[in-house]
């Protein structure tokens, strides 16, 4: 069986709470990889494929994203840019031990962490101005200590203000906070992602919720985003993403495993979700992904 395992990297924390980078392309730092770290990521030059979790999608010059912990990322250039890139990347490392801590001293800044809830899935900030994201990353680069510090609190802020936030990967699931309507909705989530393979009812999923059919319907594609049959397909296609490029299984072994009772249904799905068969998305996936680093074992 031929895994693809994300390569993980380690930050030391005792000497930086915010980390900068900037690198070009190619380099062997483009790797399928994940960390422990929040990554703001700004990519200056080139386009190409991004890889974050289970999503697969273009990026080009100018795009800006923020991946959460531990989730796996990469962004490949595609093969037409020949000449090298002497900086293609800018990013911001920070933890989310150091967020917490600020948000116990300044309750204010609770106002960030729907958004960073959200980066469990991977977010792109479609349509933010590249040139202000730009200076606010050198601002991060060229400054030092409390004046860092800073100057990544300001980015964060702006990007929060930010209205189109893309969600990028199922492979991490939001998990809302407030109400005991949106705990009771967390609580289904959670099942699903624990149980996708299972034959999950709307109605079963309400009795589990402690509410009507409808008024769960309705409370569920609030919090998600989704409709309940529209979720939990998401789910079982992330699922069969990782698997595709992950092991040899049979494509018609993962359509069952994932539960999906007809393969036909599940390629239906696949094709409008990914935009590509199942077979195409593995085939795709592996070249590109071994190709720029990712380690097979």
């Amino acid at each position: 069986m031929s895994i693809i395992q994300p390569e993980i990297e380690v930050v030391d924390r005792a000497t930086q709470s915010v980390r900068y980078l900037e690198h070009g392309w190619p380099t062997e730092l483009c790797r399928w990889h994940s960390h422990r770290e929040y990554e703001l990521h700004l990519i200056t030059a080139t386009r190409g494929k991004a890889f974050v979790g289970d999503y697969i999608g273009d990026f080009s010059a100018g795009a800006l994203f923020l991946t959460g912990p531990n989730l796996p990322h990469n962004w490949i250039t595609d093969e037409v840019y020949k000449k090298p890139v002497e900086v293609r990347d800018m990013m911001v490392q920070f933890s989310q031990g150091s967020l917490d801590r600020l948000a116990t001293a300044f309750p204010e800044f609770l106002d960030l962490r729907p958004m960073l809830t959200l980066a469990q899935s991977g977010i792109e900030f479609v349509g933010f101005n590249p040139t202000f994201a730009k200076g606010h990353l050198e601002a991060i680069r060229d400054s030092k200590g409390p004046e860092r510090i800073v100057a990544l609190l300001r980015f964060l802020i702006r990007v929060n203000e930010h209205a189109e936030k893309k969600a990028l990967s199922v492979m991490k699931i939001v998990q809302p906070e407030g109400s005991s309507k949106q705990t009771r909705i967390a609580d289904v989530i959670n099942h699903i992602v624990a149980n996708y393979a299972d034959d999950i009812s709307v109605e079963l999923a309400a009795q589990r919720a402690r509410m009507s059919a409808t008024s769960f319907s309705r409370n569920f594609q609030a919090v998600t985003g989704h409709r309940f049959v529209e979720f939990v397909n998401r789910v079982r296609i992330g699922q069969a993403c990782g698997m595709l490029y992950a092991t040899d299984e049979p494509i018609s072994s993962i359509c069952y495993d994932v539960g999906f009772q007809n393969l036909a249904n599940f390629n239906r799905q696949f094709l409008k979700m990914k935009d590509m068969t199942p077979s195409s998305y593995r085939e795709f996936a592996r070249r590109e992904l071994v190709s720029s680093g990712a380690r097979a074992s």
